[in-house]
């Protein structure tokens, strides 16, 4: 079988603005990548999942024709292999928290620079995750929205990670891959998924906004 690494990585857009759809076409028409598909609204996306069966998602959070939330399991149940990135205006702490109770993989603002959602689909395409750290970070201010709250990591001592462990973790809050955090720390990509897996399993979450969300409530990042 092919892997990702050796295929043309397919995407799928829903967003209910016909211009930010053709701007993220243009973004992602480049070799490696190939938008295969679009959607104006949740059912659409979850008929475009179906039908499509695309490695990545970029779908909208709050459109004028209805909550992409609200059909992220539904596009999952009808392409369980699909990574879907939500695209947002909102640091909304529920809806961070539905995107990753729903199994979003990544959480980007619609004014995230054009490389770092190139970088989002990639990283998506192969079983990592980004978000806008911005975001995260207003998503986690006090708020009067009656909204649920975002999941709470284990609280434990920090000083139970290692101090390699506490470096990466910083580079997965500022929102990079492992790939880029391999370059960043001259390393192995195996040997960063390593170290994320060690991070996950001593904090018990499940993926790196949980992660993120801890090391920014415990100030090894601010």
């Amino acid at each position: 079988m092919t892997s990702v690494e050796e295929r043309v990585i397919r995407i799928a857009i829903t967003d209910d603005h016909g211009i930010v759809r053709q701007g993220l076409r243009m973004l992602l028409t480049r070799p490696g990548l190939e938008v295969v598909a679009e959607a104006t609204c949740g059912p659409e996306a979850v008929e475009v999942a179906d039908k499509y069966q695309p490695d990545v998602m970029l779908l909208d959070i709050r459109m004028g024709n209805g909550d992409g939330l609200k059909y992220l399991s539904a596009i999952r149940s009808a392409s369980p292999k699909t990574k879907v990135i939500m695209l947002t205006t909102y640091a909304n702490p529920g809806y961070l928290a539905r995107a990753i109770n729903d199994g979003a993989v990544g959480y980007l603002s619609k004014e995230t620079e054009p490389d770092k959602i190139v970088e989002a689909v990639v990283a998506a395409a192969h079983e990592s995750s980004l978000f806008d750290p911005s975001l995260l970070s207003k998503a986690l201010e006090p708020s009067i929205d009656d909204s649920e709250p975002t999941p709470e990591p284990t609280s434990m001592p920090v000083e139970q990670l290692s101090e390699r462990e506490i470096e990466v973790l910083k580079l997965i809050v500022a929102g990079m891959s492992n790939a880029t955090i391999a370059e960043t720390l001259h390393v192995g990509k195996a040997t960063v998924k390593t170290h994320v897996q060690h991070i996950f399993q001593k904090l018990n979450v499940t993926d790196r906004t949980q992660a993120a969300l801890w090391a920014m409530r415990e100030g090894i990042v601010q």
